[in-house]
């Protein structure tokens, strides 16, 4: 998710390195989910249930954490990948990467749980590093989002959805367009990381609907 965030030239460069490799940790773990759709093509429930217990287990070690108990590498790499708002606090954003790639795949058919996911890896992963690292223009139409954020969720939803229809047979690029123009609409909602669920859901659901 892009958050809005104060000027870039008013932070600190240290701060804003520190920033900017959290942000790239935390994404390229986010990238990760578009492995689903590959999963899911090769047993839809193996990766449901794969889905579930990850996520149920995150959960799991990220209570203990709260509490003192510290998980090798995972806590570790939890604290390191965590927004200055998390601090202190359950990381809920592993819980809603996960049920947003699980609630698709649940629901849809797995071509539209496929968009959905592709939506959510590439088009809100890519939004956020747009944002840190490249965000200057942020009206106030806008909600603290950058117009560079919602180029890059569009080309990236677009691209990657596009690619997906061609390598299914059908390349249908109004899909792609449709897909694209639903997750930056729905990326600009300020939802915190609840938008991991939401895009998701949007995504598939408009295009299923539609199509």
């Amino acid at each position: 998710m892009e958050s809005g965030q104060k000027n870039l030239e008013e932070i600190p460069a240290e701060l804003l390195q520190d920033r900017r490799k959290s942000e790239l940790l935390r994404k390229s773990l986010h990238f990760l989910i578009a492995f689903v759709p590959i999963l899911a093509g090769i047993n839809r429930y193996f990766t449901l249930i794969l889905l579930a217990s990850g996520t149920l287990a995150y959960g799991l070690m990220e209570y203990l954490r709260q509490r003192g108990v510290s998980i090798p590498l995972i806590s570790r790499l939890t604290v390191a990948a965590s927004r200055r708002r998390d601090m202190g606090r359950f990381v809920l954003g592993p819980v809603t990467l996960g049920l947003g790639a699980f609630l698709p795949l649940l629901i849809y058919p797995l071509p539209f749980a496929s968009i959905a996911i592709y939506a959510l890896a590439f088009g809100d992963g890519t939004a956020s590093l747009a944002g840190k690292f490249i965000g200057r223009l942020r009206p106030s139409f806008l909600f603290g989002k950058s117009v560079e954020g919602s180029v890059a969720c569009f080309l990236g939803t677009f691209l990657s959805v596009w690619f997906y229809t061609i390598i299914t047979g059908n390349g249908n690029i109004f899909i792609a367009l449709l897909a694209a123009c639903t997750a930056v609409v729905t990326e600009l909602i300020p939802l915190r990381d609840w938008d991991n669920i939401i895009i998701p859901m949007a995504v598939g659901g408009l295009v299923w609907l539609i199509y």
